[in-house]
């Protein structure tokens, strides 16, 4: 007789409740069992003492006698050290991205490296002429600024004075 130790199905439509059974590899999943080894209530919490309760002794008892665990019964398992942690594959290889994915997270990452060089080499110049105005005194620059503002005050009233004469000899003539 070929054994499994699965789950059976449990609890109203929406609220599932399993029971970790030993069964005849024949009977139906919710068919008739051979002994129940724990319960399984995926509803708790994952930290909850009560989300998987096993017998410790009697599963022993049953892989010793040639049971072979379903692979979620298997996973419940090896968490509690019963037997060694199956592998266990999260995606499917079907669900893994195609080339042209690939190629597109790629070339994002190569985008985002640039940009990220691009703003290291901004904040090096910025840093650098930090230092390159730190260093040259502030009284120097201010004095020509003041000068500029001087000249270019002056220039205008001056252009204006030369050009009023002009003017009144156009109206003369």
């Amino acid at each position: 007789m070929a054994l499994a130790i699965r789950m059976a199905r449990g609890g109203r439509k929406a609220r599932p409740f399993y029971k970790i059974v030993v069964a005849d590899k024949r009977m139906p999943r919710d068919g008739r069992f051979i002994e129940k080894l724990g319960t399984y209530n995926p509803l708790l919490a994952n930290d909850d003492d009560q989300r998987i309760v096993l017998n410790e002794e009697r599963i022993k008892h049953w892989l010793g006698e040639g049971a072979k665990p379903s692979p979620r019964v298997a996973r419940f398992l090896g968490q509690a050290g019963i037997i060694e942690m199956p592998k266990w594959n999260e995606t499917p290889q079907k669900s893994a991205p195609g080339q042209k994915a690939l190629d597109r997270i790629e070339e994002k990452k190569e985008k985002l490296k640039a940009a990220e060089e691009a703003k290291k080499a901004a904040e090096e110049e910025a840093a650098a002429e930090a230092a390159a105005a730190a260093e040259a005194p502030a009284e120097e620059e201010a004095p020509a600024e003041d000068k500029a503002e001087e000249k270019a005050e002056d220039a205008p009233a001056e252009d204006k004075a030369e050009d009023a004469p002009a003017e009144e000899e156009k109206k003369d003539a």
